[in-house]
């Protein structure tokens, strides 16, 4: 009998040994598990969404990340970026760019001029929520960039990342804040020169191939 209640208690403790190293080995490859995207159809249209980071301001025309991103990947890619907009008015405009382009992809990038005026985090989360689900409601996967927060060591806002986890996207987290720490990649103190949307573009696309099935 005392043998058995011996076994018992090592099976039992195997058992729960293995159910805790199952939960965190399941919160870490959940964490760290890069999102994945449907292959691109061949036919298939990109739309880079957002705001001056994405139209290429201080940059010429053809160097914007997306002008670049498309010689990379041969993609047809439409930009779709407004400087000076704020996530608010990205969502009353992106229904009808949806309508008007029907991508596959679509290529977000949106909140930085929320963060520089002070919008709080909770109503751009919000807002970019709301633009990842007009995205799939029109058929489109998303890929979301990551934009600085303020601060005198420049840092991805932390709610991206929140963002992409909960809601399956894949995200370029570091792309556009390894640009702006550099001063040699920047036109001014928020946007990139043609070599930082170059740089830009290639993490982007080093993202995409890493998310794609």
């Amino acid at each position: 009998m005392r043998v058995f209640d011996v076994g018992m208690r090592k099976s039992l403790a195997a058992v729960l040994l293995a159910a805790i190293c199952a939960v965190f080995l399941g919160v870490s490859v959940g964490c760290g598990r890069q999102a994945k995207l449907r292959p691109l159809p061949a036919d298939g249209v990109v739309l880079a969404f957002g705001d001056s980071l994405t139209s290429g301001y201080g940059a010429e025309a053809g160097q914007d990340y997306p002008s670049v991103l498309a010689k990379l990947s041969g993609w047809q890619i439409v930009n779709a970026g407004v400087p000076g907009e704020v996530s608010a008015a990205g969502v009353v405009r992106l229904a009808a760019v949806l309508e008007e382009h029907r991508p596959a992809l679509v290529i977000l990038c949106h909140g930085g001029n929320d963060i520089l005026v002070g919008n709080p985090p909770e109503t751009i989360v919000a807002n970019l929520e709301t633009m990842i689900r007009l995205c799939r409601a029109a058929g489109a996967d998303v890929v979301l960039l990551a934009v600085p927060q303020k601060g005198l060591v420049l840092k991805p806002a932390p709610f991206y990342a929140e963002v992409a986890e909960r809601n399956g996207v894949p995200l370029a987290e570091d792309a556009i804040t390894e640009v702006l720490r550099k001063n040699a990649l920047k036109s001014d103190y928020i946007h990139p020169n043609a070599a930082g949307y170059a740089r830009i573009a290639e993490a982007v696309w080093a993202t995409l191939q890493r998310a794609q099935r």
